[in-house]
C-alpha cells in the first residue's frame, strides 16, 4: 500500500517591512501643549510680580494711588525713591543692609561650613550611632522654624542673648537640609578609592580633606550657600521675635516697620519708599542665583545620572 502526499503549492511567505517609526531628534523634542500650557502660567506667575514691583518702584505716593499697578504714572521717580530709600530716617535703610549682610555671611557661611564639615564626615566615615544621627537629621528637616522659634527665643532670653544680632546669627547657623544635601552629594562626589589613593600617599586627613574632597564637593557647597543665603535674607519670624532695636533690624523687618507706619496715627505713608526698598532688596539674590547658576545647577543634578 503506497501513500501520496501532495505537496500544496508555496506561498510567498516574504516578510513585511516595518514603516520604521519616527524619531525625535534632540534638536526637536516632542511638543506637549498641556506642559506648555502649564509653563507659560508658572513663568507669568514669578513674573509679574517683579513687573509690578519694578514698575511701581518709578512712581511716587501720588502717583501709586492715581495710576494702574502694571503700568507706568505720568512721572518717573524711580532714581528719586531710591535717593529718599537711602536718606528716610536718617539712612537707616543702609543700616538695615549692613545688617543682613552681616547675618548672611556670619550665619549663612557658618551654616555652610558646619553642613560640609558634617555631611563629608557623615558620607565618609563609620562610627557608632550614624543611623541615630541620620533619623535626626531627617526629623529636623520635616520640623519648620517656626516651630522652634519660640523655644529658641526662651533659651536666648535665659542667656541675656536676646535683642542682640547673636540671636538671629546663631539659629543661622543650623541647617538640617544643608547638612542632609551636603550628606547626600558628598557621598556621590568622592570616590572612596580616590580617598584611600591620598592616604596610601601619606596625606592626613586634612590635607586629604582640602586638596582633594573639597574641589570635588564645589557644586554641592554652593547649592548649599545658595539655599541657607535665601532662607538668611528672608528671614522675617525670628528676628521679629528676637530684637527691638531697629538698629538691629534686617531688611525684611525694617520694610515691614515702614509698611505698618501708615497704620498708626501720625505716622508717615511712604509705600513708594517701602516697594523701592523691597526692589533693592531683591537684586542681591538675583545677581547671585545669576552669577552663580551654573554652579547651583551641577549641584542639584548630582546623583540623577548613574555610571
Amino acid at each position: 500500500m503506497s501513500t501520496s502526499v501532495t505537496a500544496s503549492p508555496a506561498k510567498n511567505t516574504a516578510p513585511r517591512l516595518r514603516t520604521p517609526r519616527k524619531k525625535h531628534s534632540p534638536s526637536k523634542p516632542k511638543r506637549n501643549v498641556l506642559l506648555t500650557v502649564l509653563m507659560a502660567l508658572m513663568v507669568l506667575y514669578t513674573v509679574v510680580p517683579l513687573i509690578w514691583l519694578v514698575i511701581n518702584a518709578t512712581k511716587t505716593q501720588t502717583g501709586l494711588a492715581d495710576s494702574n499697578g502694571l503700568w507706568f504714572a505720568h512721572d518717573f521717580a524711580l532714581w528719586d525713591n531710591i535717593r529718599d530709600t537711602f536718606t528716610y530716617h536718617d539712612g537707616i535703610f543702609g543700616r538695615w543692609l549692613l545688617n543682613t549682610l552681616l547675618y548672611v555671611v556670619l550665619g549663612a557661611g557658618g551654616a555652610t561650613l558646619l553642613a560640609v564639615l558634617g555631611g563629608y564626615a557623615l558620607a565618609k566615615f563609620q562610627f557608632p550611632g550614624k543611623r541615630a544621627i541620620f533619623a535626626v537629621v531627617i526629623g529636623a528637616v520635616a520640623v519648620p522654624g517656626t516651630a522652634l522659634a519660640v523655644p529658641t527665643f526662651l533659651m536666648f532670653s535665659k542667656m541675656g542673648l536676646t535683642d542682640t544680632p547673636w540671636a538671629v546669627i546663631i539659629p543661622s547657623l543650623v541647617s538640617p537640609f544643608g547638612l542632609y544635601l551636603m550628606w547626600v552629594f558628598a557621598a556621590e562626589a568622592i570616590p572612596t578609592e580616590l580617598m584611600e589613593a591620598a592616604r596610601m600617599d601619606g596625606a592626613s586627613e586634612v590635607r586629604t580633606f582640602f586638596q582633594v574632597a573639597l574641589p570635588l564637593l564645589a557644586p554641592g557647597i554652593v547649592t548649599v550657600l545658595l539655599f541657607t543665603t535665601v532662607a538668611t535674607w528672608n528671614n522675617y519670624f525670628l528676628p521679629l521675635i528676637m530684637l527691638k532695636d531697629p538698629n538691629w533690624y534686617p531688611l525684611t523687618l525694617g520694610l515691614s516697620a515702614w509698611s505698618s507706619q501708615a497704620q498708626t496715627i501720625g505716622g508717615d505713608v511712604i509705600f513708594n519708599l517701602v516697594i523701592t526698598g523691597s526692589l533693592l532688596t531683591i537684586l542681591p539674590l538675583i545677581a547671585a542665583f545669576l552669577f552663580l547658576q551654573k554652579y547651583w545647577q551641577s549641584g542639584l543634578a548630582a546623583g540623577s545620572v548613574k555610571e
